[in-house]
């Protein structure tokens, strides 16, 4: 419980300096604050294999999403069904770098740094898809920014992913007598690899 509020204090200072900091310096990275910061600590703090990787398969899924959003500008209508292509396109490359990787990296990491590109760009995308090249880039630097706060915030007191002490923390569950209550650990429901 205590690593929770030290990890929900040091997010909230640093989300808080960002806001305050970027609109003295007018940075403009305000609009983006929460969800960047947010997704960075999820990245940091969620203890399936090492940050390193968390961090490359996000920075895969943000890759994938922008593509999508390349193919949606150059090549695909701007329709419903240029839309639905693109986004079973953006699917698959996030399900494709978890198996070339053999899934080394996770899928989750890719389809949070879709979910990440994707929050922060739809609208602006929308309103203008032939600006792709300068609001894209523009959008990604300031919610990157962002992510990296988040990231750096929330791996100081990030749990380590030591598959030892999780293989022994799994054991000791598994001898465990069921409670009746019919509830779960979210560990138990989650395999990690």
């Amino acid at each position: 419980m205590r690593r929770t509020l030290l990890a929900g204090l040091v997010l909230a200072v640093a989300a808080a300096l960002v806001v305050v900091i970027s609109s003295a310096l007018d940075l403009g990275l305000e609009s983006v604050a929460l969800l960047g910061g947010a997704l960075g600590a999820v990245v940091a703090l969620v203890p399936d294999r090492t940050p390193l990787i968390r961090l490359a398969g996000f920075g895969a899924g943000f890759v994938a999403a922008w593509i999508g959003y390349a193919l949606r500008a150059a090549a695909l209508p701007d329709a419903a069904s240029g839309r639905a292509v693109a986004v079973a396109i953006v699917i698959l490359l996030c399900v494709a770098v978890t198996l070339v990787s053999r899934e080394r990296i996770p899928v989750w990491t890719t389809l949070l740094g879709t979910a990440a590109l994707c929050g922060a760009y739809e609208f602006r995308f929308a309103a203008a898809p032939p600006e792709l090249a300068s609001t894209s880039l523009a959008t990604a630097t300031t919610l990157l920014l962002n992510v990296a706060v988040g990231f750096l915030a929330a791996a100081l007191i990030a749990p380590t992913s030591d598959p030892e002490a999780t293989s022994r923390s799994r054991s000791a569950r598994a001898t465990d007598p069921p409670s009746g209550e019919g509830t779960h650990r979210l560990d138990d429901l989650m395999e990690t690899r």
